[in-house]
């Protein structure tokens, strides 16, 4: 079964991870999946950051 990355320096989606471990993300089971991981680690932090508020 295929992984996908993103690439977080090139912004482009990779089939199989051809990049060093520290530009990547991933992986995701589909390419549609990696297109939005930018989008996802956005909303995952925006999410904590708001629990960190709600506890102070």
């Amino acid at each position: 079964m295929a992984e996908y990355w993103y690439n977080t320096e090139t912004g482009e989606v990779e089939e199989g991870r051809r990049s060093d471990w520290s530009k990547v993300m991933g992986p995701y089971p589909s390419r549609e999946g990696a297109q939005h991981a930018i989008e996802q680690a956005k909303a995952r932090t925006q999410a904590w950051d708001r629990e960190d508020e709600e506890r102070r």
